[in-house]
């Protein structure tokens, strides 16, 4: 990581918006079976690698402006819900040093693993319905956080962690819009967490192809806005 990230008023910032599209057919993702708990998860679960929206856009990609060291104020503040056996949301993303929370909103266990890469970054225990953690000191290095429940295979989301708060997750209609950025030439990077089916892997979980990321650059006239369209194919 390089320079720590300074908080400054950022005068002429200007707006980056824009949308992320899926191109030609996609494919089309069964259902992943439950294996425990069914009284309360019920037997099956839509998967959310790939969601598609109205239009084509693709809901759950990140788009981080990269290599912002002075900039506006971090106020994120996540949480990761464990809600009806699925992680909600099932893509979030959050500055280094942001506010993040996980809760139980089920009446039944969940033990939620984050990894980032190998290593895990959190692994917490949530017996009880309504308990949160917080899990913001653990989050000290930007990467995309593989997040898991040791207790239901069907479940799988991620937490994106980025060095600066200049990141968002694309919404239903495949948009985003990240305000206050200093003016000047950024590379902005799309991330996707892959979406190709690859079977199961040893614990059962459902398998998919890895991340993706493409980047491109934008200029931005002081007070300026730009915009950015990508492509998912």
């Amino acid at each position: 990581m390089g320079a720590a990230y300074e908080e400054v008023a950022v005068a002429d910032g200007g707006v980056v918006s824009g949308v992320v599209r899926f191109v030609g057919t996609a494919p089309k993702l069964e259902p992943i079976a439950v294996n425990k708990n069914r009284d309360v998860c019920g037997d099956k679960k839509p998967s959310e690698a790939l969601v598609i929206g109205p239009g084509g856009g693709v809901k759950g990609s990140v788009i981080l402006i990269e290599g912002v060291t002075r900039g506006k104020k971090a106020r994120g503040d996540v949480v990761i819900d464990n809600h009806n056996c699925l992680f909600v949301s099932h893509v979030s993303a959050a500055m280094a040093g942001d506010r993040v929370r996980v809760r139980n909103s089920d009446a039944v266990l969940h033990n939620t693993h984050g990894f980032l890469g190998k290593p895990t970054v959190f692994n917490l225990a949530l017996p009880n319905r309504g308990q949160m953690i917080d899990i913001t000191k653990r989050l000290a290095k930007p990467g995309a956080v593989h997040v898991l429940c040791d207790a239901h295979p069907h479940m799988f989301g991620w937490l994106v962690v980025h060095d600066s708060p200049y990141v968002a997750v694309t919404d239903e209609h495949g948009a985003f819009r990240i305000d206050g950025v200093p003016p000047g030439t950024w590379k902005v990077t799309m991330w996707h967490e892959g979406f190709r089916a690859k079977g199961v892997d040893k614990d059962g979980r459902p398998a998919y192809d890895e991340p993706r990321a493409v980047t491109k650059e934008i200029t931005l006239a002081p007070k300026g806005a730009a915009s950015v369209e990508f492509e998912l194919k």
